[in-house]
């Protein structure tokens, strides 16, 4: 048997004494330890394995059955709040503790938080971002469970769970199409992230299924949020061939769109349907007509990942496909009839 890593040689491979690598791994606040000490101490504990063996023995004697979801914006967004819900409730009904950190996207503070999970010793990771996006995970979890939350990686052996994008903009531009639409916008996001360009690929697809012809001018990017969401659905509605429906890539945008169909004299549903993407109740039921939308599963995907970390934590399996997308389900309200 492996003889187990101790501070002492941390100590040794960092050139420190055992006091500092201990006010290091315990971020005892008195300390005047440099930012260069710090660094090689926790290096040599992380190439040495110690903080990690220290996690297992915890988890072979007695487990905290807490575990961390970890976000950048999560926890201080309305519309993805379901989220924290899906695995709060899962997590309770398994009886496991959760707990919620935010870290508003600095990395400083990601730091300090998951140095705060080591300390308190929960047996897995949440690590949920506020939009679908590829992340790399902080070496700083070392070997702790880690299952990522509305994000992917480029390592396929991380579980994680994401929405159906392509899915999702598919049974949006279906529905139009099922309502006898052949000339339809979309109204999209600038940012070069996964559900831009997924989301663009469902549009096409379902176009194509359809056999309706491509056509790039019908695609106007503006910025993801209402104001963006006017100024594209403007430049498409003062077209002379407008488009008879508009597919939004959110309801923010989708709001904008609302806007700029008044201000054209268009009446929603009879002059123009819209779709949009998020079930962001606030928006989706407050408009008038209200929104019909593609739901983003939060709630399940929240759920799903608190099960499949448990899963990792107590049999050391994760699940069949660790890359996971969860389905988009189409929301049908006011906003959608057939072309005038």
């Amino acid at each position: 048997m492996a003889r187990r890593v101790t501070i002492r040689d941390v100590a040794t491979a960092a050139g420190v004494s055992v006091t500092t690598v201990s006010h290091v791994l315990n971020q005892f606040s008195g300390a005047r330890v440099s930012d260069d000490t710090r660094e090689r101490v926790e290096a040599a504990a992380r190439r040495l394995g110690y903080a990690a063996n220290g996690l297992a023995r915890g988890l072979r004697l007695q487990r905290s059955q807490t575990l961390a979801l970890l976000s950048d914006e999560i926890a201080t967004t309305p519309h993805a709040g379901r989220i924290i819900l899906g695995a709060q409730e899962t997590a309770s009904a398994r009886g496991w503790l959760l707990m919620l950190l935010t870290t508003g996207n600095d990395p400083q503070v990601e730091q300090r938080e998951i140095r705060a999970l080591a300390r308190h010793r929960v047996d897995g990771v949440l690590y949920a971002t506020m939009y679908h996006r590829e992340v790399t995970v902080p070496a700083l979890l070392g070997s702790v469970p880690i299952v990522l939350l509305n994000a992917s990686s480029a390592d396929p052996a991380i579980p994680s769970v994401v929405p159906d994008e392509v899915a999702g903009g598919r049974a949006a531009v279906g529905h139009l199409l099922d309502h006898g639409h052949r000339s339809i916008g979309f109204v999209t996001n600038v940012d070069d992230i996964p559900a831009t360009h997924l989301r663009l690929e469902g549009y096409r697809a379902a176009l194509t299924a359809a056999g309706v012809p491509l056509r790039p001018d019908l695609v106007a990017a503006e910025v993801s949020d209402a104001r963006g969401g006017h100024r594209a659905a403007t430049a498409l509605l003062r077209r002379p061939d407008r488009p008879t429906a508009l597919f939004c890539f959110n309801d923010r945008m989708a709001m904008g769109a609302y806007r700029a169909a008044q201000e054209c004299g268009l009446r929603i549903p009879q002059d123009l349907s819209v779709v949009g993407v998020d079930n962001q109740e606030l928006i989706a039921e407050g408009l008038h007509p209200g929104l019909s939308t593609v739901a983003l599963p939060h709630y399940e995907m929240g759920a799903w990942a608190v099960t499949t970390t448990i899963g990792l934590i107590e049999r050391g399996a994760g699940p069949a496909a660790a890359q996971t997308t969860m389905p988009c389900p189409l929301l049908e309200r006011g906003s959608v009839a057939a072309p005038a």
